[in-house]
């Protein structure tokens, strides 16, 4: 019996890469005998992560298992039932083509593409675990009736450890300004330009020594960029800050200069960023949407306004009120014990053995 996971593309750095390449070091701490195969392999990522799914993948049988993570669109949602052996859907969500209505054709037909071939594996899957009770309720909605469990996405913590960039500690932790962050890629769901209208007010009429910084890749969303920062102008608005794609001790050290972070996204299927930011003690404002206030459980504070003023009103009281603050930090370690590494591995060790169990796949 062989556990092969495989996915369109295995991308360096993102929330579904990190997540396949997590499990494979766990199954294989498990004892299970496991492969990666993608259309695409990042080449950044080290030799032999994965095998490229183009060159064929080894005969399989019954007894062995697939475990496939989708969230795009792709010609595998339409050959996986060709496969002769177990089938497990890892479901990441696929974000509604109308966020990518006017910015990327190509990513908007994508997305349909994706939502169509969910649509033609209903029926196809033994087996589907889900990042969150959100997108395992979409599973539900869409018509799937096989088993469908929630298994947190695995994040191996001590990978935080790592030394952060110097350069941008020294540059942004000197000062008394106050820095709001909001990482993720730039994308119309993740709804940047209501967290820079938010920060406007914030320092017009609040604290004019603040920044706000982006830390995330615009890559093929250049057209939302080019309005992102075209909103920034017709505000006059100074200290927004773009970071663009930058390398992982650069991504630590904005968590470390981090003072909040202000999450306005409109659609996530987990969102691993809110659990970065507990896990380095950056207290989190989040607009209740998708799988966030999931994610979040009690920690940090999630609104149901977008107001401007209400949300700049709620950010200086948590800065401002050490207690305040301090509790709300204390509540995200509270919520982080429930995505430790240790834990997360446990219950997918578990959810794996009883599915074998049941299919006899672990008898042959």
């Amino acid at each position: 019996m062989r556990m092969i996971q495989f996915l369109p593309t295995l991308a360096f750095g993102d929330a579904v890469g990190n997540d396949t390449i997590a499990l494979q070091k766990a199954m294989q701490e498990l004892g299970y005998e496991t492969r990666i195969y993608a259309e695409a392999v990042d080449q950044r990522l080290p030799k032999n992560t994965a095998s490229d799914l183009c060159q064929g993948m080894p005969e399989l049988k019954n007894s062995d298992v697939i475990l496939y993570h989708m969230s795009t669109g792709s010609k595998l949602n339409y050959n996986l039932e060709n496969y002769p052996c177990h089938k497990i859907m890892i479901y990441h969500n696929i974000t509604p083509p109308a966020f990518f209505h006017h910015y990327n054709l190509e990513a908007e037909t994508n997305a349909q593409y994706g939502l169509d071939g969910l649509q033609h594996l209903v029926g196809k899957i033994d087996y589907c675990l889900a990042d969150s009770g959100f997108n395992a309720q979409e599973l539900r909605n869409v018509g799937f009736t096989c088993p469908v469990d929630v298994r947190p996405i695995l994040i191996p913590f001590q990978d935080y450890e790592k030394k952060p960039d110097s350069g941008i500690l020294k540059k942004y932790s000197q000062d008394d300004w106050v820095n709001l962050i909001f990482v993720g890629r730039i994308a119309p769901n993740k709804k940047q330009e209501d967290v820079i209208a938010i920060f406007a007010y914030y320092k017009k009429y609040i604290n004019p020594k603040s920044r706000l910084i982006f830390v995330g890749n615009p890559g093929g969303m250049e057209k939302y960029y080019q309005r992102l920062e075209n909103y920034v102008q017709a505000l006059e608005l100074e200290d927004v800050i773009f970071t663009g794609h930058i390398k992982f001790p650069e991504i630590l050290a904005y968590y470390k200069i981090a003072d909040l972070f202000l999450c306005m996204s409109e659609h996530e299927g987990f969102c691993v960023p809110l659990v970065e930011a507990m896990y380095f003690n950056v207290p989190v404002i989040a607009y209740r949407s998708c799988a966030v206030p999931e994610t979040l459980g009690t920690g940090g504070c999630v609104v149901d306004s977008k107001n401007p003023a209400e949300i700049s009103l709620l950010i200086q009281k948590i800065l401002s009120n050490p207690e305040w603050r301090q509790k709300i930090i204390q509540n995200q370690q509270k919520r982080l014990e429930d995505f430790q590494y240790e834990k997360i591995k446990n219950l997918f060790a578990g959810q794996l053995a009883a599915f074998l169990n049941l299919t006899g796949a672990n008898e042959t």
